[in-house]
């Protein structure tokens, strides 16, 4: 998808409910795909890159509930917010639990669907289980990572920075950012990331034909499949 604009998804089976609100974001500069079931909508995640995802929680096929745990059992990390008619504590949990990152409660304002949507999509979700780059796969819930099914023997800094650098690819992460992103406001000197960096490279590429973590001159570090 070749825009700046936002593309969003909206997966929703009331149709005069979708039709309003896809009208409503188009107003606002905002390009929306559609679908009308949670299977047809968990195909076009997997297929497109997607700001942000607008999810009914009572889907034909598959409900919101099992889409949301689906993509992020698949790595997938777009923000998604939840629509539901059933505002409980129970059903938000339970839509925490299954990955979403925030609720909306029907019927809603559009102008507060808007600045949900706006929020989101400017950072990608924290509720992914699973983060994949070519042959290298992020398990978040073990705390493990692999390349071609071979578990690293990674420290806990090392994870995190991978953490970080998966999360952004392909694009770079200064020194700055990942600093910040590891070690927030109690940062060790310089060095320490350097160290790591060099163990991070040797325990993911060393002897590895697919270089997947490089030096962006200028820029930081990034983690990718191509040079």
């Amino acid at each position: 998808m070749f825009t700046d604009k936002l593309q969003l998804l909206l997966v929703e089976d009331d149709l005069d409910l979708a039709t309003a609100v896809i009208e409503y974001l188009e107003l606002e500069g905002i390009l929306c795909d559609h679908s009308a079931n949670g299977s047809a909508g968990l195909n076009l995640i997997l297929l497109n890159r997607y700001d942000a995802v607008i999810l009914d929680l009572n889907l034909p096929k598959m409900n919101g509930l099992q889409v949301c745990e689906s993509l992020r059992l698949q790595g997938i990390d777009v923000p998604v917010l939840m629509l539901t008619a059933r505002d409980t504590l129970n059903d938000k949990l339970d839509g925490f639990a299954k990955g979403a990152d925030d609720y909306l409660i029907k019927p809603f304002a559009m102008e507060e669907l808007i600045v949900r949507i706006r929020v989101l999509s400017r950072r990608r979700s924290g509720q992914a289980m699973r983060l994949t780059v070519a042959d290298l796969v992020l398990d978040l819930q073990q705390k493990q990572a692999f390349r071609n099914g071979v578990g690293l023997k990674l420290s806990p800094t090392a994870f995190k920075i991978l953490d970080v650098l998966i999360r952004a690819s392909p694009n770079p992460v200064s020194r700055e950012k990942l600093m910040q992103s590891v070690w927030g406001d109690d940062q060790p000197d310089s060095n320490s990331l350097k160290v790591h960096m060099f163990n991070l490279r040797k325990h993911l590429d060393g002897n590895q034909e697919l270089k997947l973590l490089h030096t962006v001159s200028g820029h930081g570090f990034a983690i990718k499949d191509n040079q």
